[in-house]
C-alpha cells in the first residue's frame, strides 16, 4: 500500500487519529502529571538517571538545569524530592521546618512564599501538581490553597497601602560595611526608628524601619532614638 492510499484511507486516517490522541494523552500525562509525597520525594537528585524536583505550594517544578544548587551537597538540596513551602519563608531547612503548611503566617508572609512559587514558574518547568494540601486526587486545588492566594492577595494590598504611607514619611539613607558597621542619616531632619503596622512586618528584624523627621516632628508618640545616637544627631551608628 503506498503512502498516499494510506494516508487517505478512511480506516488508516482513523488509525492514525487514534495514534495522535494517544500521543496526546501520553505527553499531557508525563509533562504534568500527579504526585504522590511517597513519589516526589524519589526525585530527590540522588539517582543520577532521574531529574530533580521540588514542590512548592503544590506545584511540582525540574529544577535538574540548576542540579548544582538543588542536587547533593547544593545549598537548596532541603528542598529536593519535597514540597517545603514553609522553609522558604522561615529558612529553617530542618526537621519541622521542612513543611508545606503555611500555618500561623501573616499575609504578607503568605505572599512571600507565592511570589517564590511565582519565580518557579517563570524560571524552571513546571511538570505537575502534589497530591495533598494544595491539590486533591484530581489535581483541583484545594480549599486551602485558594485561602493561601486570597491571603497573598491581602498581603500585597496591605504592602502597597504601607508603601504610601511610607512614603510620606522620608526613609532615612543608610550604608554598612564590615569594617565600620551600619549606618543612617538624613540629609534634611533627624533619623528615628518608627515601628510598622504589626500586619506588615514581616520579621522581628523588619518590625522597624528608619524614617526622618523635622525637629518638630520629633514629639510624637513612638519614635525611637538609636541606642547611643544623640537626640538632635543627624548621624547615628547602628
Amino acid at each position: 500500500m503506498s503512502l498516499k492510499t494510506l494516508v487517505t484511507s478512511p480506516i488508516s486516517g482513523f488509525a492514525l487519529f487514534v495514534l495522535f490522541l494517544a500521543l496526546l494523552l501520553r505527553f499531557s500525562i508525563t509533562s504534568q502529571r500527579l504526585f504522590t509525597t511517597e513519589e516526589l520525594a524519589l526525585f530527590n537528585g540522588t539517582d543520577p538517571g532521574l531529574p530533580i524536583l521540588i514542590g512548592i505550594l503544590g506545584s511540582v517544578f525540574d529544577v535538574t538545569k540548576g542540579k548544582s544548587h538543588y542536587g547533593p551537597g547544593g545549598g537548596y538540596h532541603h528542598f529536593a524530592g519535597r514540597d517545603a513551602s514553609r522553609a522558604f519563608f522561615s529558612g529553617n531547612f530542618t526537621g519541622d521546618g521542612l513543611t508545606d503548611s503555611l500555618r500561623g503566617l501573616s499575609s504578607t508572609e503568605v505572599k512571600s512564599v507565592v511570589d517564590w512559587r511565582d519565580f518557579y514558574l517563570r524560571s524552571y518547568k513546571p511538570v505537575g501538581k502534589l497530591v495533598g494540601r494544595y491539590y486533591d486526587s484530581r489535581g483541583n486545588p484545594t480549599k486551602y490553597l485558594k485561602g493561601v492566594e486570597a491571603k497573598a492577595a491581602r498581603g500585597a494590598q496591605l504592602l502597597e497601602k504601607q508603601k504610601i504611607e511610607e512614603a510620606k514619611q522620608p526613609q532615612c539613607s543608610s550604608k554598612w560595611s564590615q569594617d565600620e558597621g551600619g549606618e543612617v542619616w538624613c540629609d534634611v531632619g533627624y533619623p528615628r526608628l518608627v515601628k510598622r503596622p504589626i500586619e506588615i512586618a514581616l520579621t522581628g528584624k523588619m518590625s522597624k524601619r528608619c524614617a526622618c523627621f523635622e525637629e518638630s516632628q520629633l514629639g510624637q508618640p513612638g519614635l525611637e532614638v538609636y541606642e547611643g545616637c544623640d537626640y538632635n544627631a543627624n548621624r547615628c551608628k547602628v
